[in-house]
C-alpha cells in the first residue's frame, strides 16, 4: 500500500481540538473550523477519495498524539479499501507500529525522522514501505516542531537520505504557501521528485485545478489538498478528472 498506482488527489482531514481545521502558513490559531472529522472523512469518501490524509495538528505542535480518540473514530468509520495516512505527534517506532496495526496504511514522520533518522529503518523492518517522511520547507530549508525550527537541511538532499533509510514515500510541504490559496512552488517539488525514486506526495498552496495538474506534471505521485476543497474552490472529482486527463 506504499505506492500510488496512479496520481491521486488526497483530501486533508486536519484535526485540532477534535474538529477539522485548516491552518494558514502553518501558524497555530489561524485555523478555520470545518466540523466533525468522521463526517468530513465520510464526505470525502462519497466524493471519490481513495486515500485520506489525517493530521493531528495539536500533536504536531505538542510532540505527542493529542487527538487520538478523534483519529481512531475516523479509522474505525472508514472502509478497508480506503487508504489512510496519519501524521502529527508520532515520535517513536513503537507508537507508529501500534497505529499501523490499528488499521492505518502509512504513518507520516516529520520531526522524529529529522531528530532520529534511524526510526524510519526501525519501522520499515516490521511494516515495509509504510513510513512517509514529511519534509516541510520554509525559505528553502527543512523545518520541524510545528514549522518553528529550521534544520539547515536541503529538502532534496534530505529526501534522498530518507529513501536510503527505507522511507516508502516523501510528503513534501511548502510551508511558505500552505493554506493561503496562492498557488504552488513547482520548482521546489520538481527538485525533490528528481532526487528520489520513491513516490513524492506534494502539499501546500493548491488553489486551483491548474495547480493539481502542474504537480502531476512535476512528477508528484499524489497531492494533498485541504483549504481549496473545504472552501469549494473546486470539487474532488473535478480535480481528479483533470489530473487523469493529463
Amino acid at each position: 500500500m506504499s505506492g500510488f498506482p496512479s496520481f491521486e488527489v488526497i483530501p486533508a482531514v486536519d484535526v485540532q481540538d477534535g474538529e477539522v481545521v485548516q491552518l494558514v502558513g502553518g501558524e497555530r490559531g489561524t485555523g478555520k473550523r470545518y466540523g466533525d472529522p468522521v463526517e468530513a472523512a465520510r464526505r470525502w469518501i462519497e466524493a471519490g477519495a481513495e486515500t485520506l490524509h489525517l493530521v493531528d495538528l495539536d500533536g504536531a505542535f505538542e510532540g505527542e498524539r493529542v487527538n487520538a480518540d478523534a483519529i481512531e473514530a475516523v479509522v474505525e468509520s472508514v472502509p478497508d479499501e480506503i487508504g489512510l495516512q496519519l501524521g502529527g505527534g508520532i515520535r517513536a517506532a513503537e507508537g507508529a507500529r501500534e497505529l499501523l496495526d490499528l488499521g492505518l496504511d502509512r504513518v507520516i514522520l516529520g520531526t522524529a525522522a529529522v531528530e532520529t533518522p534511524e526510526i524510519v529503518a526501525e519501522i520499515d523492518e516490521t511494516h515495509p514501505g509504510s513510513v512517509v517522511v514529511s519534509l516541510d520547507a520554509k525559505d528553502g530549508e527543512v523545518v520541524v516542531s510545528g514549522w518553528t525550527e529550521g534544520t539547515g537541511l536541503d529538502p532534496a538532499e534530505a529526501a534522498a537520505r530518507y529513501e536510503e533509510l527505507g522511507a516508502g514515500a516523501i510528503l513534501f510541504t511548502n510551508v511558505d504557501v500552505e493554506g493561503q490559496l496562492e498557488g504552488i512552488d513547482r520548482e521546489a517539488v520538481e527538485s525533490v521528485v528528481d532526487a528520489v525514486d520513491i513516490p513524492v506526495i506534494a502539499s501546500g498552496g493548491v488553489a486551483a485545478i491548474d495547480d493539481v495538474v502542474a504537480l502531476k506534471e512535476a512528477g508528484a505521485a499524489a497531492v494533498v489538498v485541504g483549504t481549496a476543497l473545504y472552501e469549494g474552490k473546486f470539487t474532488l472529482r473535478e480535480a481528479q478528472r483533470a489530473a487523469d486527463g493529463v
